[in-house]
C-alpha cells in the first residue's frame, strides 16, 4: 500500500525568467529587482491576514485491493467490518465524553463536588446508550472495548474504575468474563492482526465519509503497520 504524505508545497519562481519575461511585455514594478536570482511567492487564504510561503495539506492513502487468501478470509473480513462500522460511534462518544468530563473536573475545585458531577455524567451516559449497547453481541462488545482503549488511551475497565470505584470495576469485569469479554482489553494493532485489520477498516471507512474521523490516541503509523501486515493473511476469528 502506498502512502502519499503531502506535508508541504513550496510555491517559487524562478527570478530570471520573471526578468526575461518583464523584458518583452509592459515595465512593472518587479523590474527593480529583475536582478535577483529567485522571487520568493506568497498565498493569503480568504478571511486570513497572514500571508504564507506554503501549505500544507492533510495526508492522503492510497488503499490497495482488499485480496484474500480464501473465501473464509473475505467473508470473516466483512463480518469484522460490519461489527466495526456499528461500534465505532460509541467509542467515538466515549472518546469526547471523557474529554468534557475531565475538562469540567479541572474547574470543580471541591472533591465531594467532582464526584457528584462525575456520578452526573456516568447515569446521563448509561442512559443514553445503555439499552443499545445491551443489543451488542459479544464480539461486537469486545471490538467496543478495544475502541475505546484507540480512543481514549484508557481501557474500559479502568474508566469504569475512575468513574465509579475499583470494586464495581471489578464485577464488571468479572461479569463481562463470563460472557469471553476483558474490560481490560487493549488495542494493539502492531501486535495483533485482528486489531491491524480494524483500523484497515477504520481507515478506509474514514477516507470513504462513511464515519466521522477521529485520531487515535495511541502512538502507531497505520502505512507502517500496512507495510508489516500486507503479507499476512486475515484470520479476524468469529
Amino acid at each position: 500500500m502506498l502512502r502519499i504524505c503531502f506535508l508541504v508545497i513550496f510555491l517559487t519562481i524562478n527570478g530570471f525568467g520573471w526578468a526575461q519575461e518583464s523584458k518583452d511585455s509592459i515595465k512593472t514594478p518587479m523590474d527593480s529587482i529583475a536582478n535577483d536570482s529567485i522571487e520568493d511567492y506568497y498565498v493569503r487564504f480568504e478571511g486570513d491576514s497572514i500571508l504564507m510561503s506554503s501549505i500544507e495539506l492533510e495526508e492522503v492513502y492510497i488503499f490497495g485491493k482488499l485480496d484474500f487468501a480464501s473465501r473464509e478470509d473475505k467473508l470473516r473480513y466483512y463480518i469484522l467490518r460490519r461489527k466495526t462500522l456499528k461500534v465505532y460511534p460509541y467509542a467515538k462518544l466515549a472518546a469526547e465524553r471523557l474529554v468534557e468530563l475531565n475538562d469540567s473536573l479541572q474547574h470543580i475545585k471541591k472533591p465531594r463536588h467532582q464526584r457528584r458531577y462525575t456520578r452526573k455524567v456516568q447515569k446521563y451516559i448509561e442512559g443514553e446508550f445503555s439499552e443499545e449497547l445491551k443489543k451488542l453481541t459479544r464480539t461486537e462488545g469486545q471490538i467496543l472495548v478495544k475502541l475505546i482503549h484507540r480512543q481514549t488511551g484508557t481501557t474500559a475497565f479502568d474508566l469504569v474504575k475512575d468513574l465509579r470505584n475499583g470494586w464495581r470495576a471489578f464485577w464488571y469485569n468479572t461479569t463481562a468474563s463470563l460472557f469471553k469479554i476483558s474490560l481490560k482489553e487493549e488495542f494493539r494493532p502492531e501486535e495483533v492482526h485482528e486489531d491491524y485489520l480494524i483500523e484497515d477498516i477504520l481507515q478506509r471507512a474514514f477516507a470513504a465519509s462513511r464515519l466521522e474521523r477521529q485520531k487515535s490516541v495511541l502512538d502507531y503509523d497505520y502505512a507502517q503497520l500496512s507495510n508489516k501486515w500486507k503479507n499476512q493473511s486475515p484470520n479476524t476469528g468469529n
